[in-house]
């Protein structure tokens, strides 16, 4: 979605990300498989599946197997 954590962690802190449906205002929240995650960027809605978790931080590429995209909306 963005290319830095502290780009996410903004998102989160002004209220453009939900998890299972409920705003969430912390960017230390934990996610767990099968959370639904909807971000609000760039006026797009993406909602995202999480399907796994990696033992590393890696690349977008590698990221893009981690989870399952729902289709993109424009606002």
């Amino acid at each position: 979605m963005v290319k830095a954590r502290t780009s996410a962690a903004e998102l989160v802190e002004s209220g453009h990300v939900r998890i299972n449906g409920t705003r969430e205002k912390s960017p230390g929240h934990a996610i767990k498989l099968g959370d639904v995650i909807t971000v609000a960027l760039d006026r797009t809605v993406r909602v995202l599946k999480v399907t796994g978790f990696n033992e590393r931080r890696g690349d977008a590429a590698s990221a893009r197997l981690l989870y399952e995209e729902f289709g993109e909306r424009k606002e």
